[in-house]
């Protein structure tokens, strides 16, 4: 159904849907039966495509990313934006943390740079650590949450930048993978 490619893909928590995050703008809603995909319906409202989208933990929220640096929120039912989502939403409990903004991620980004140097995220399943691929080939692990100015444990193995980072299952390994180096790399985290 999108017009363009897509960039991001994410079932919720209990498997019975599928978002679509693509350079349309939008977010397609699948309703998942078996291996069969309906389509639920779309989320519209951002400026940009689509980078990065988290589930709610009981599947009725969405948040997303875009290329214009947008923060939104979804009810996933009525397929609304909630114009109030950052308060209304404000306590509400993530399946995963792959957004780069919001309250958790505010330390992520280095003095002086833009949100286009960050351009991976994800939070552990364990909810204490937060891990960034950035543009100078970077991994970088921080504290969740963290503040403006928080320091990282940063490691190097990258030719160039790393477009995303994935925590596995049991938070023992962290993958990355880089952009022009064309290279997954997997981190023994501790």
């Amino acid at each position: 159904m999108a017009k363009e490619w897509i960039e991001v893909m994410k079932y919720s928590p209990d498997e019975s849907m599928l978002a679509v995050g693509s350079h349309d703008n939008n977010i397609y809603i699948y309703k998942v039966s078996g291996t069969s995909y309906t389509l639920h319906g779309k989320l519209t409202g951002h400026n940009s495509f689509i980078t990065n989208l988290d589930w709610s933990r009981d599947g009725q929220y969405i948040q997303s990313n875009c290329g214009a640096y947008e923060l939104l929120f979804f009810d996933v039912n009525s397929l609304k934006q909630l114009q109030g989502g950052a308060t209304q939403l404000k306590d509400e409990k993530w399946a995963t943390y792959t957004c780069k903004l919001g309250w958790w991620v505010q330390g992520i980004f280095p003095p002086a740079t833009s949100g286009d140097h960050v351009n991976g995220v994800d939070r552990n399943h364990g909810e204490d650590v937060i891990a960034t691929g950035d543009d100078w080939g970077f991994v970088n692990l921080y504290g969740n949450p963290n503040t403006k100015g928080a320091k990282c444990k940063a490691y190097r193995a990258h030719s160039s930048h790393v477009v995303r980072v994935l925590f596995d299952q049991k938070d023992e390994y962290l993958y990355s993978i880089g952009g022009y180096d064309k290279t997954l790399m997997k981190w023994k985290v501790w």
